[in-house]
């Protein structure tokens, strides 16, 4: 199988740790794609010029970091991503769905701040800047929550992938006033298949 990412990309890092945490490295090849660039080759590989993008073994073709990611999980028949039974089931899609919800926040904020200075939106900046104040300040009252606590899951994963975006963003600054969740994020960092797709230049404590 053929992975093509970006190595900026919070969505394939999701992706990449998956694969860590699965030991499918011997499984799945890495591409580095092209993107945003008139065509770019990647475009006769995925129209969309989205990424991450699986290929699978039968050449079928696979967007979104959560489906590749449910891909994978069950790969070898022993699923470990999937979701808890009965109520919890409900409390795990709403996590996911909140750190998703920052993490898009910020993907697009990042986005933003890579175009030419006098081609950035200073109120579309500001807005997914109060979005994350907003969504880490719910997150500092979650974070203990036993989804965020027990066995690696998605959105642990997914959550630690977004807060991880500081390393990229300068103006990006979600520790303060966040003793709960910056502790947190330091503890899982340490999990050798997130700090092996850790952002470089990672800001200290």
């Amino acid at each position: 199988m053929q992975l093509y990412i970006t190595e900026t990309s919070a969505y394939c890092r999701i992706v990449r740790a998956v694969i860590l945490e699965k030991g499918l490295e011997d499984r799945v090849e890495i591409i580095v794609a092209q993107t945003r660039h008139a065509d770019s080759p990647y475009y006769r590989i995925n129209p969309s010029g989205r990424v991450p993008y699986l290929i699978r073994d039968d050449g079928v073709g696979l967007e979104k970091s959560a489906l590749i990611c449910a891909y994978l999980d069950q790969l070898e028949g022993k699923p470990a991503f999937g979701l808890p039974a009965g109520d919890q089931a409900w409390e795990a899609r709403r996590l996911e769905a909140l750190a998703r919800s920052l993490l898009d926040g910020l993907a697009v904020w990042g986005r933003e701040i890579q175009r030419p200075e006098q081609e950035r939106s200073p109120t579309l900046i500001k807005h997914e800047a109060k979005r994350s104040e907003r969504l880490c300040e719910v997150w500092e009252q979650q974070i203990d929550h036993p989804l965020m606590r027990g066995s690696l899951n998605l959105m642990q994963i997914t959550l630690a992938c977004a807060l991880g975006l500081e390393a990229r963003n300068p103006d990006l600054h979600w520790r303060p006033g966040h003793p709960a969740l910056s502790t947190w994020f330091d503890d899982i960092g340490k999990r050798p298949s997130l700090a092996a797709t850790a952002p470089a230049g990672v800001p200290p404590c």
